[in-house]
């Protein structure tokens, strides 16, 4: 144990012994830094990169002062007593696993709400009574217009991210929220940057406010290693990601548009090397599914565009891959954000053909990166240093038995039936009336989009396309090695791939196929 532990910083016992029992013992700087602040009840600025460990911040001297004095003792439908708003729906989906078991030893309650699904369950689980909501700003703006939310209640209000909000446009979404909070509650602020109006809503919401500052607004992680790797066309780029794609840790892959990233899970898949994809025109019930996978270490690939690049806080990534440069040097910071979290070390590649070398260096320049440009092949040795053991993490694909059906090619007629019928009912995102309906069901889709309201004065976040499913059913296979409909628990899409669970419980994989958006 450090010396500075969470004990000493006033956090009391039953939290420490959550703590305790996940393996964390060592605050990190930016808990050193607030929490003695907000466990008091003061207002915060924090200043931190992602991955500096913001959400234990917050966390922490939310449940504790809430649950100290409330205990659930004072719960009312539709009035939650804390309130934690965040850009993205992974991100929101990632604090609230963090967040509930420490709201569960002072018997606090907690929900999660954004777009994309259903509003009925979120609807649902505040009529039954809320302590603390995690919630992306447009959807919640939608159900306090509905009458669903009232923040008259809420004593301590969050706001993570605020930078990335206001890259989304959601600043004026964020602003009427915080004006239904009470002005005498206390307010957390914690941004990367304080650009793009971020000032204005800590000058406007945050009073007699302490400033802690973990790192400078732009820097990177000192455990980073960067590396540009110049290539001479398309075809050596593939052979180059394919084998930076097959190393044994978990690694990103960034694309710039939804199709490329899809279209790369595939291929990698393909080539015996499993890979998720993560974009906006996944449903919230893929994206859930495919981040769990990668969360999990069932697959250690994830191709993802720029949704991901602030959306995804998974420990032990080793290695993110521009595979396509960002735009400006902010999205090079966010991206490259996703490895050495957490004390951990990591290496970023950006691969460069030669008409984006110069657009490259300008990047790199405003991101205060040096690094030497590389002229590399597939097979050069400052490839094989970031790849390891190729041979020990590629395997081919193993074709699938199947009970029905002439082989073709080693897929059979039965496997082409089963694979219009697995298209059709992920299209759908729900299950079928043969499939398991232990979850979500037909009646209980939801709407479009990334959010239920479009910001304004900004970018659009990436749309989900498709309705999304709300819940998960807890499917299984048939015992014929046929993908189960419509859950994770029977079967997971890996890529192009569904794997499904036979008979007798061993896991069994179908040949390549269309992956689905």
């Amino acid at each position: 144990m450090s010396e500075t532990s969470f004990s000493a910083l006033g956090v009391p016992a039953p939290l420490v012994a959550i703590l305790t029992e996940q393996g964390i013992d060592s605050p990190f700087p930016i808990q050193v830094d607030t929490l003695p602040d907000t466990l008091n009840g003061r207002d915060v600025l924090g200043r931190g990169k992602t991955g500096s460990g913001k959400t234990l911040a917050f966390a922490l001297p939310m449940v504790s002062r809430l649950g100290g004095k409330l205990a659930g003792g004072r719960r009312r439908p539709g009035r939650p007593l804390g309130l934690i708003l965040a850009p993205t729906r992974e991100l929101a989906t990632q604090i609230t696993n963090a967040l509930t078991p420490l709201a569960e030893a002072y018997g606090l309650n907690t929900t999660t709400i954004f777009g994309g699904v259903s509003q009925g369950r979120q609807v649902s689980a505040l009529k039954a009574g809320v302590d603390i909501v995690v919630a992306c700003p447009g959807r919640l703006e939608d159900l306090m217009k509905q009458g669903f939310i009232s923040l008259d209640a809420v004593e301590i209000t969050v706001l993570d991210e605020a930078d990335h909000m206001a890259d989304l446009g959601f600043l004026p979404v964020v602003t009427r929220i915080m004006d239904k909070t009470p002005s005498s509650g206390q307010r957390l602020l914690f941004s990367a940057t304080l650009d793009n109006g971020v000032d204005k809503i800590v000058r406007r919401f945050l009073h007699n406010e302490v400033m802690h500052s973990v790192d400078e607004a732009n820097s990177h992680v000192s455990a980073m290693t960067h590396h540009v790797f110049e290539i001479d066309g398309v075809e050596s780029k593939k052979a180059l990601v394919e084998k930076l794609a097959s190393g044994s840790g978990r690694r990103i892959l960034f694309m710039r548009t939804k199709h490329q990233a899809k279209k790369l899970a595939k291929s990698l898949t393909d080539a015996g090397i499993p890979s998720v994809d993560l974009h906006g025109n996944l449903s919230q019930v893929a994206r859930d599914r495919n981040l769990a996978a990668f969360s999990a270490g069932d697959v250690k690939v994830l191709v993802a565009t720029d949704v991901a690049a602030r959306g995804v806080h998974v420990d032990d990534i080793e290695l993110v891959i521009h595979v396509d440069p960002p735009a400006e040097h902010k999205a090079y910071l966010h991206r490259s954000g996703r490895t050495a979290r957490a004390g951990s070390a990591g290496d970023v590649v950006t691969l460069v053909l030669p008409e984006q070398r110069r657009d490259t260096d300008a990047l790199l320049r405003k991101a205060a990166i040096k690094v030497t440009p590389q002229r590399v092949t597939a097979g050069s040795p400052a490839v094989d240093a970031l790849v390891g053991d190729v041979a020990a993490y590629v395997k081919p694909l193993p074709r699938v038995e199947q009970p029905h059906g002439q082989s073709q090619g080693g897929r059979s007629q039965g496997a082409n039936a089963q694979r219009k019928r697995v298209n059709r009912d992920e299209r759908d995102s729900g299950p079928r009336d043969g499939g398991a309906r232990a979850g979500a069901t037909r009646g209980n889709r939801g709407h479009r989009g990334s959010d239920a309201v479009a910001p304004t004065g900004g970018a659009r976040p990436e749309r989900s396309g498709r309705p999304a499913a709300s819940g998960r059913s807890q499917g299984s296979g048939n015992g014929q090695g046929r993908p189960a409909q419509g859950g994770r628990s029977g079967g997971l899409q890996v890529g192009g791939l569904v794997r499904g669970a036979g008979a007798t419980g061993g896991a069994r994989r179908s040949a390549p196929r269309r992956a689905q958006g």
